[in-house]
């Protein structure tokens, strides 16, 4: 078995998270994990049905995406390959794999994402525009999430500006979403790269995008929301940037347009108001020049005394598996917005998923 195949072998088993991977690579290497015996796998934690997915993969998947990474301009990045984006590798669940379409030295280039409504005003969309076009020209890749609205723009503004840009997927890159930006995506491959971390086959998925945008902000050493409502993917990434010690920016707006309240009551809350891209070029610095020297260690913020978030669902989910109808009934709030919190929860390692619902880890 090669060392990709093994790779995409444990990928592929279930509940298996970045941070439980991280944990067994501290056991062995993930060709040496493919050959251990039911009774070793067992003592490093793994239970009856990782063990089958382990041992017994399904090959005609694994082959296939072998077969999609022999393409021209596909890659496919493991955690320890030593072209995996190094801001990324420092967050927490890291994605196991990277699946690449375009050129993927990009994703060692100092990144800044711009992000924003998907229903964005022409004035939100044409400040995305404008401050992706000031980002390429200061040599900075422009990163986001290929929505429509703010992200399109962002990635319009670096592409025809001359420019590199990137795109992270919530789907499989055989599965471009939105559709309407299939032209765009293709445009982008040909001047930076796509991204996911899901297999090329995988459809877009509600719950993949909050996963994505963990992704958006991991790989960027700063985040500049562009019109957000006060619930909204946007904030998630702001918030995820917050968690990996990343630079918060926010473009202000009226208080009479609900489009501009996320981003307002982010610099409420310490995000650095953004009049021009200097604003941006003048709190970056620091964290660019480590990206440049690949010197990532001492630079990053390392977070002491952690307070972990959404006690109250928290609070509700043990050592026994939980359904999420059950922790939304205790905590009395909206089925989504419960699991919208253990999705988050489960990204740092709190929790996670088995059959019948949640359980806690050992870090919660």
């Amino acid at each position: 078995m090669s060392e990709l195949e093994s790779w995409l072998t444990l990928a592929a088993v279930p509940y298996l998270g970045g941070n439980r991977i991280s944990q067994l690579l501290h056991y062995a290497t993930p060709q040496q994990l493919c050959r251990m015996t039911v009774e070793q796998l067992q003592a490093i934690g793994l239970n009856p049905r990782q063990i089958s997915c382990l041992l017994q993969p399904k090959y005609q998947r694994i082959e296939r995406c072998l077969q999609w990474a022999e393409c021209d301009q596909h890659t496919i990045l493991t955690l320890d390959s030593p072209c995996y984006p190094p801001l990324l590798k420092e967050i927490a669940s890291a994605p196991p794999l990277l699946f690449v379409r375009g050129e993927a030295h990009w994703l060692h280039e100092p990144q800044v994402a711009v992000i924003g409504s998907r229903s964005a005003s022409i004035d939100g969309r044409e400040s995305a525009y404008e401050f992706a076009a000031s980002l390429v020209a200061a040599n900075y890749v422009v990163t986001s999430g290929l929505a429509l609205g703010v992200d399109g723009q962002a990635h319009y503004g670096a592409l025809k500006n001359g420019g590199a840009t990137i795109a992270v997927l919530g789907s499989g890159l055989d599965q471009v979403y939105p559709a309407r930006h299939r032209e765009l995506a293709s445009k982008i491959v040909e001047q930076g790269a796509l991204v996911s971390e899901f297999w090329p086959d995988e459809k877009p998925r509600p719950q993949n995008f909050p996963r994505r945008n963990r992704v958006i902000s991991g790989l960027s050493v700063g985040v500049l929301v562009i019109e957000a409502a006060e619930k909204s993917g946007s904030l998630i990434t702001a918030r995820y940037a917050l968690e990996q010690g990343r630079e918060v920016f926010a473009l202000p707006g009226s208080i009479h347009y609900s489009g501009s309240r996320g981003c307002n009551a982010l610099i409420k809350s310490g995000a650095k108001l953004v009049e021009s891209p200097v604003d941006i070029f003048e709190e970056v610095g620091a964290l660019t020049e480590c990206v440049k020297n690949n010197q990532l260690d001492s630079s990053l913020p390392q977070p002491e005394n952690e307070e972990l978030p959404f006690s109250s669902v928290l609070a509700n989910v043990g050592n026994e598996a939980t359904p999420v109808d059950v922790v939304a009934e205790r905590c009395k709030q909206p089925v989504h917005e419960v699991m919208m919190q253990l999705l988050e929860l489960e990204l740092q390692g709190v929790v996670t998923t088995v059959p019948g619902g949640y359980i806690r880890t050992r870090r919660g």
